[in-house]
């Protein structure tokens, strides 16, 4: 078995890997999709090795990159995504000869460190394979907005996007966003308004509602949850000025969509009226590649995460 850096002709055959071993029920799954995560995004192009047998691709396992950012300092980092061993070769260890190959390169290339949000089943391997646990993402949750607790059948079924502002402003938005965390011990996702069309306005597996105006960027979706619509913020980005305008936003979605409840980061966002505000989300975990060990114990301690659900839910 040879273990190699895939390249762009590969593709199609690590396509009909992924569907062959994981179906197409849950994620959808093409070549374009495959391009959207791990060439054009705008942090660079994955990290992605195949296990090949008989020349024939049998294994995949992706790294997306992803950057974060801790005062003035940019870590280059990877997600841990997308894997899939072809079902004719399972149970040889293919999954982790082809993790522990891809964190030696990352490792060899100075990447800081690996993250991702496994879920129970995939969780201890990880773990086996060096990742520490950090902890349960914080989430908030309140009721939504129309009312607290008289449903309403939302009819809309479209997402919309609705840009006031130019993607200038955007940037400068962004710029200020980032720069309020300069002079704090928090690790953010850098934001951009490139980021942000390709994660939220561009992108083929979750449709998000979006608005933005001059001081205000804001994208959500629904998530259907036991019959339930939970209107999940993924991204809020705002100026001081703004806080009065994320609501009536927010309520506007709620009404739309006729959601029962929402979700939001409380690390970057605050609303009135929270049932919940605790560590009940996925749990996050890491693989230290080239941290020093003030920043590995910096890092593996969840309130210096200062992250929207977008930054750290799957797509």
């Amino acid at each position: 078995m040879i273990l190699r850096e895939a390249n762009i002709e590969d593709i199609p055959e690590i396509v009909k890997v992924l569907k062959l071993s994981l179906g197409e029920q849950d994620l959808p799954l093409s070549e374009s999709i495959w391009n959207f995560k791990h060439k054009e995004n705008p942090f660079g192009k994955s990290l992605v090795f195949v296990a090949e047998e008989d020349n024939n691709i049998v294994g995949v396992r992706a790294f997306m990159r992803w950057e974060w950012k801790v005062g003035d300092k940019i870590y280059q980092t990877f997600r841990a995504v997308d894997t899939a061993t072809h079902p004719s070769h399972q149970g040889k260890g293919i999954f982790k000869k082809l993790t522990l190959k891809a964190v030696e390169v990352a490792k060899e290339n100075g990447d800081k460190f690996i993250f991702n949000t496994p879920n129970d089943q995939s969780r201890p391997g990880y773990l086996k394979m060096g990742w520490q646990q950090v902890d349960k993402l914080k989430v908030a949750l309140r009721p939504a907005y129309h009312s607290f607790w008289k449903f309403i059948d939302g009819t809309a079924t479209e997402y919309s996007t609705n840009i006031q502002c130019s993607l200038m402003q955007i940037d400068q938005l962004c710029n200020d966003w980032n720069d309020k965390f300069v002079n704090r011990k928090t690790l953010i996702t850098p934001k951009s308004a490139k980021f942000l069309s390709w994660r939220y306005e561009k992108n083929p597996l979750q449709k998000y509602e979006i608005y933005a105006k001059n001081g205000l960027y804001l994208a959500a979706y629904i998530k259907i949850r036991k019959g339930l619509k939970e209107l999940r913020i993924s991204e809020c980005i705002y100026n001081g000025n703004s806080k009065s305008e994320i609501t009536r936003i927010v309520k506007s979605f709620s009404i739309k969509f006729g959601a029962h409840f929402i979700s939001y980061s409380p690390e970057l966002l605050e609303l009135k009226w929270n049932l919940v505000s605790s560590n009940i989300g996925p749990i996050l975990t890491l693989k230290d590649l080239n941290l020093d060990e003030e920043e590995k114990l910096q890092f593996e301690e969840i309130h210096n995460w200062g992250y929207s659900l977008g930054d750290l839910e799957l797509f």
